[in-house]
This record gives structure tokens, C-alpha cells and sequence, in this order.
């Protein structure tokens, strides 16, 4: 772990073993972190964030393009690194999100060239009043496993660039994508003490880490259940939760079939569905059930590739830890038993170096009650419900207690603007795959869903770990 630009071990001596979902060997050892350490990393953040943010927003920007260098210069094992321990294929996933990566640093350093205030009239003559955006100190943070890179990076970035120091909890799962991470940054020269990563329990060091009162703001994200958890600890502070998603992905009588099923593919498998932005209800017309189920089951067979990850031919790598297989496990069995129809796929594959290769499945006939129409399953399912009309479609959209994305397919764009005008979600695509999104634009769940609060994205990141300073001059 790096604490105060040092590589240290964890303050209990202990480690915890790294094992890739690909092959099921042990990749490396990690130090298991405790909430000492998290203390320790706080104290070093707290120490040098004042010197950061004394820099100009233009130095703070050069640094981060020599991170944003560092990364594409190690590409290559940035890349493998992935593939080993998150199980995304290397060729059709990995090396796109490690150019993405690049892109969320330099994206950060032009944003901190463009952070302004403003100077609003003063009641008084003789008074000048200055409003500027100053940073808040010292931001935890505390990612998922699914995006070891870009999820990190999208918070990451932005906090630095805005002159916060960081204390990153990553997930134990892909811990060795965080240590590469966090030696970009710390090897392109951030100084010391200004990015700090504790591994371990999420429960023990993000919890710490949440609760402290020398973090200032907090970001997460991650799993609703875990979300609440330190929105409550983190209580007062400025945060930023991106949790959850069950994305309903809507076909229309008049949708274009043939390019709705070809956009299901990377709704449903890209990271083997294991998206917040996946498509995890299909609500399909009634109309067009039958002629999607066709094309989207032969482009299935077409272009989904189960298998080694590091083989170019894959598209669609395993699960990434055995709590993620036996959700969908879950899932499709109380599809199942409740009368859902098994098309294709449906159990976890065989003949793979671990049992976390899950095949693409397509489920039919799925209704309301049961848990995959509920829930976020995060795995490579389509679960197919049929409906009669746009009023169902968006009367089941805005049911769900969730409201991070959705996607509308349909040839008339009135139509779909009005959908997307309707339906409870932070951001809806028109005739475009639920999974298609731009760094720069605003991201983030409904407020009152249960998929969280704020935006990432461009200056909204900025945004979020600034706030404004009133600043008034007497000239007598």
C-alpha cells in the first residue's frame, strides 16, 4: 500500500492472497489493510494537501498529463495486468480501458485549467466580491472491481486536478490494478502524501476511511447495500455516490430490431455484464418479441466469444469473484423456477480454469416479481419482459427504485424523446446501447433513487470536489 509516498505494509503484518478469475492461480500478495493504516494514510494527506492546492490549477494539469503519459507508455502491462486480475479480455475490453484511463487524467488536467468564479455586485460601492471554487481537503475514495482503472480514475483525477489529496480504499478483488494504478501516479512525480492507497476489507478501511473526520468529502462507488452504509458513516460531508443500476433497455413496435439486438450485445456482455449501466430489463413489444429474440440469438452466436481472456478471438471473459456468480446463479434460478424460459445459456460453463465462466444467456418471459426483474443481477443475462405499449414500458421503468440509465429504441424521435422526458433515470439513450457513454458529460442516479447523488463527468467532477469561496475587499 502507499501511504505518504512510501510502499509500506500493513501496520498487522498481514497479507492476503491475489488469485485471477481467469486462470485461478495466485497472482501476487497484498498487504490486508486496517484501520490504523487508514488513519496513517489520512494523517499523511492531511499533512501535504495544503501545498498541492497552493500550486496553480496549470502546474496541478502538467502533473496530471505526466500521469496520463506514464499510463500509455506501460499500456502494454497496464493491459495484461487488467486482463489477469479483473478477467476482462485482453484484446476486446483491456487495452480500451487502459487508453480510457489516459483520457480521464488529461480530460482532469483541462478542467483544472478552466475552473472560474465569477465577481457579482456588492451592495456597497466601495466593496469588490470575489466567488471562487476552493478545494475541500482531503477526499476518501472507495471503488469498485468491476473498472479497477477508469472507476478510480473518474474521481481520482478530479480530485487531484481540483487540489484535493486522495486516500484510496480499492476493492480487494483487483488489488493488483490498484497498486499499478497507484504507481503511475506516484512514479509521474504527484508529490508525496497527495495519493494514498490502503488495501484490504472495504468493511474495515473504507469504512475508516468514510468515517474519519480528516476526510472531507467522500466518493464511492459501488453496491447500494455498501453506498448506504457509508453515506451514513460519512454523514456531513460533501458525497458523491454512484451505485446501482437495473437499466431497462425498451424496444418499440417500430424500434430497427436488427441494430437494437446488435447494441443489446455490449448492453448485456460487455465485462461479461458486469456494467451499473448494463441492460438488465428488456421490455420488448409484443410485436417484435419474436423477430428480436432471432436476431439477437444470432448475433449471439455470431460475435460472443466465452473463453481465455487472453486469447484474441474472446469477447467475453469470466465472472469476476464467486460472489458475483453465485448473485446470478440466484438470479436466473428463481427466474427459472418462476417460469421464465431458458434460451440460451443459463448455468455456469465447464471446461474452464475456474468456475466463474458464465455463458451468455437469454432468458423469456420474464416478469415483474420475479428477482432479476427486481434487482441488479451484474452478469451476462438478457431477461426478455414483453410489453403492449410506451405507457408499460415507462410504467415499469419508473417503478424501480433505481434510476441511473436507460435506453429507448424506436424510429420515431419524438417518441423517444418523450420517453426519455419521462422516465426516472439520470441518463437515457436513444437508439443507442445502454452501455455507451462520454467521461465529459454528467453521470449519476435519479435523486431519491437508490442508484445515488452527485455527477462525474467533466467539471461536474470538479464540481463536486469544490466549493465556492466568498471573498469580500473593503477599497476605503
Amino acid at each position: 500500500m502507499l501511504i505518504g509516498g512510501a510502499w509500506v505494509e500493513s501496520e498487522s503484518g498481514a497479507r492476503f492472497d491475489a488469485e485471477s478469475p481467469a486462470t485461478g492461480e495466485t497472482i501476487g500478495t497484498v498487504p490486508d489493510g486496517t484501520r490504523e493504516d487508514a488513519r496513517r494514510a489520512i494523517g499523511a494527506a492531511n499533512d501535504v494537501w495544503h501545498g498541492w492546492a497552493a500550486l496553480s490549477a496549470f502546474e496541478r494539469a502538467a502533473a496530471l498529463e505526466r500521469v496520463a503519459a506514464l499510463v500509455e507508455e506501460r499500456r502494454e502491462v497496464l493491459a495484461h495486468t487488467l486482463t489477469l486480475d479483473q478477467g476482462k479480455p485482453l484484446v476486446a475490453e483491456s487495452y480500451d480501458e487502459v487508453d480510457e484511463l489516459a483520457g480521464y487524467f488529461r480530460q482532469a488536467a483541462a478542467e483544472a485549467t478552466r475552473l472560474d468564479g465569477s465577481m457579482p455586485p456588492s451592495v456597497d460601492a466601495s466593496k469588490r466580491v470575489l466567488v471562487y471554487r476552493v478545494p475541500r481537503g482531503v477526499v476518501g475514495v472507495i471503488t469498485p472491481w468491476n473498472w479497477p482503472y477508469t472507476m478510480p480514475a473518474e474521481v481520482i483525477a478530479p480530485a487531484l486536478a481540483a487540489g484535493n489529496a486522495v486516500v484510496w480504499a480499492a476493492a480487494p478483488s483487483t488489488s493488483v490494478c490498484a497498486v499499478a494504478l497507484a504507481e503511475c501516479i506516484s512514479d509521474a512525480g504527484i508529490p508525496p502524501g497527495v495519493l494514498n492507497l490502503v488495501t484490504g476489507p472495504g468493511a474495515v478501511v473504507g469504512d475508516e476511511i468514510a468515517a474519519s473526520p480528516g476526510t472531507s468529502a467522500i466518493a464511492f462507488i459501488g453496491s447500494i447495500e455498501t453506498g448506504r452504509r457509508v453515506a451514513e458513516r460519512a454523514a456531513g460531508k460533501a458525497l458523491l455516490l454512484e451505485m446501482g443500476g437495473n437499466g431497462p433497455f425498451v424496444i418499440l413496435e417500430d424500434a430497427d430490431v436488427e441494430a437494437a439486438a446488435r447494441a443489446s450485445l455490449s448492453a448485456a456482455f460487455l465485462c461479461a455484464g458486469q456494467s451499473c449501466t448494463a441492460g438488465e430489463r428488456f421490455l420488448v413489444h409484443e410485436r417484435v418479441h419474436g423477430e428480436f429474440v432471432e436476431s439477437l440469438s444470432a448475433a449471439i452466436a455470431r460475435e460472443i466469444r466465452l473463453g481465455d481472456p487472453f486469447d484474441e478471438q474472446t469477447t467475453m471473459g469470466p465472472l469476476n469473484n464467486e460472489a458475483a456468480a453465485v448473485k446470478v446463479d440466484r438470479h436466473v434460478a428463481d427466474a427459472v423456477e418462476s417460469g421464465a424460459e431458458v434460451l440460451l445459456g443459463g448455468a455456469r460453463a465447464s471446461g474452464f480454469p475456474t468456475a466463474l465462466y458464465y455463458p451468455a444467456t437469454l432468458l423469456s418471459e420474464v416478469r415483474d416479481e420475479m428477482e432479476i426483474a427486481r434487482e441488479e443481477t451484474f452478469g451476462p443475462v438478457v431477461p426478455i419482459t414483453r410489453i403492449g405499449s410506451d405507457e408499460e414500458a415507462l410504467a415499469i421503468a419508473n417503478a424501480s427504485p433505481y434510476g441511473l440509465l436507460a435506453a429507448v429504441w424506436t424510429r420515431d424521435l419524438a417518441r423517444g424523446l418523450r420517453f426519455a422526458e419521462g422516465v426516472r433515470a439520470g441518463w437515457v439513450n436513444v437508439n443507442e446501447s445502454s452501455n455507451y457513454w462520454e467521461s465529459h458529460l454528467p453521470f449519476g442516479g435519479r435523486s431519491g433513487s437508490r442508484s445515488g447523488i452527485g455527477r462525474v463527468g467533466g467539471r461536474h467532477s470538479l464540481e463536486v470536489f469544490t466549493e465556492s469561496k466568498t471573498v469580500v475587499v473593503s477599497l476605503e
